[in-house]
């Protein structure tokens, strides 16, 4: 074994070690009320002033600096417990929320919901003040942080895995997408954070040497910009961030808290990475009060609980729609500056739902030229029921003539067999297509048993410009189901039922009158 592999191995041992002691708690407040991801946001308030109290505490020759506010500190959380802690703990985090940058996105309207001050004060001394978390490194806190996210992410009670991309295809896609020092990278629904870390971190790998310009434009936000519509899931990634070094505590975030769809960009995009939340439906429950702006966000007229559900008017989309997928995709289409790039992970729902559906692909075919589609297979996200694709598409200037030519599809659904447990995909299950997508020459593509090529005359004389492409079978899928385990099968049945719930769902929806009620 080198002294890098070693290296290696021992910072992984020690992230999962502090993961495993992280989320030893999290059943203890489970018990007390308090679900995984409201224990991890907990965990994110407490871990923010641990660290800044360690960094004050530093030479100034290694960074020590104090970034908290007059009066506030981690000892005045220390010296207190009962009733008082809880107040004093309540105290920190609304003064917290009132500062700027970083601060106002961890401590945004933050609340403690840990009721019991027992148990708070558990965490406060037997698992905060038992760590140093500075001399870990950022390595080893941010690859902990991580897990703890993916653990969350995995109780399905909490709905947290609607926000967390499986990682091994966020790698995927990033080598794919091979970001540079000169990028503008944009997540307009960023989730906990995931493909602007594989982003940056990609860059520091591959680019040993930055000029002056570029290390200042990945230090202070201008190359890396997240929107997230949830606060408390923007509150997660500016923390991830924090931990993997991408940004410092004091300085302004990368993250706005914001419905994303609701106006134009403030910058265009170079390159787009994005998981856009699954479902059909767009409503406005889940923000903290949007200012959406005059005339951007408008009711259709429709409602669905106590929230309405909400079209965009004045963005320029192609067609009007109260689905947030296809909303999404007319927005990265307009997020892109002139030769920008995209690689966006969508359901398929949105590539052969008629109305605004057909209307958007074939706008999209036409505007922008849609190369290539990763047919993705399911049991790999944390949303159960999902069968998606990655679709990669550039913009060009405009012309009268088509820019797509070709769309390559490549199907790594048919034949493939993952669940989050038992078999999880893993960044090497995807090379063979990762290889194949860097072919230096794209017009050398060849066919093949998993690849097939359509032409834009083809595309478009399909019933509805219908992307949902298939061609491949499994012949002995019947025999392959058979050596897989149970518990495989019976993940892979409630998927392939959840999805096709989904997609009649979507089908209702199109069929619905605009005047019914919810």
């Amino acid at each position: 074994m080198t002294a890098n592999s070693q290296t290696d191995a021992a910072r992984h041992a020690e992230a999962r070690r502090l993961a495993n002691k992280l989320w030893s708690y999290c059943h203890v407040l489970r018990d007390a009320g308090v679900p995984a991801v409201d224990y991890v946001e907990q965990l994110t308030y407490l871990l923010f002033l641990k660290m800044a109290d360690e960094r004050a505490k530093l030479p100034v020759s290694l960074g020590g600096v104090n970034i908290m506010p007059t009066g506030i500190s981690w000892q005045n959380l220390r010296g207190v417990k009962g009733a008082e802690l809880e107040t004093t703990y309540q105290h920190v985090l609304t003064e917290l929320g009132k500062q700027r940058g970083m601060f106002k996105v961890i401590y945004g309207n933050a609340e403690n919901k840990i009721k019991e001050p027992a148990l708070l004060k558990r965490l406060i001394s037997d698992l905060m003040d038992t760590e140093t978390w500075v001399q870990h490194g950022t390595d080893v806190n941010g690859d902990a942080y991580e897990q703890l996210l993916a653990r969350s992410a995995s109780d399905q009670k909490s709905g947290a895995g609607q926000y967390f991309t499986p990682r091994s295809l966020i790698a995927a896609i990033v080598d794919c997408m091979r970001p540079t020092p000169e990028d503008t990278v944009i997540d307009p629904a960023c989730g906990t954070g995931g493909f602007l870390l594989a982003a940056n971190d990609y860059i520091r790998h591959h680019y040993s040497e930055l000029t002056p310009s570029q290390r200042m434009r990945l230090s202070d936000g201008s190359a890396f910009q997240a929107f997230e519509l949830v606060r408390g899931t923007a509150r997660l990634a500016a923390m991830n961030f924090l931990l993997h070094g991408m940004v410092q505590a004091g300085n302004a975030s990368p993250i706005t808290v914001t419905d994303a769809l609701a106006s134009d960009p403030p910058v265009h995009a170079s390159l787009v990475l994005a998981n856009p939340p699954f479902g059909t439906k767009s409503s406005i429950s889940s923000i903290d009060e949007p200012d959406f702006g005059e005339g951007d966000a408008v009711s259709n007229g429709k409602t669905r609980g106590k929230k309405p559900e909400i079209a965009y008017s004045g963005r320029g989309f192609w067609t009007s729609t109260t689905n947030k997928q296809l909303n999404f995709v007319q927005h990265i289409a307009k997020l892109l500056d002139r030769n920008g790039r995209a690689a966006v992970v969508l359901p398929d729902n949105v590539l052969f739902e008629g109305g605004a559906g057909e209307i958007i692909r074939r706008r999209l075919l036409k505007e922008y030229d849609v190369h290539t589609m990763l047919r993705l297979p399911t049991g790999i996200f944390y949303a159960g029921g999902v069968k998606a694709n990655v679709l990669f598409f550039d913009r060009k200037p405009a012309s009268d003539q088509p820019w797509t030519k070709k769309l390559w599809v490549y199907d790594f659904r048919v034949g493939q067999h993952f669940t989050l447990k038992q078999n999880p995909m893993r960044r090497e299950h995807l090379q063979d297509f990762v290889d194949w997508y860097h072919c230096p020459d794209r017009a050398a593509w060849t066919a093949s048993d998993r690849a097939k090529c359509l032409t834009y005359d083809e595309l478009i004389a399909r019933d509805k410009a219908n992307l949902d492409i298939t061609w491949l079978t499994d012949p002995g899928a019947d025999d392959a189901l058979a050596a897989l385990p149970p518990g495989v099968i019976a993940q892979e049945i409630i998927d392939d039922l959840q999805a096709a719930l989904a997609e009649f769902t979507a089908v209702a929806a199109e069929l619905q009158p605009a005047d019914e009620i919810d």
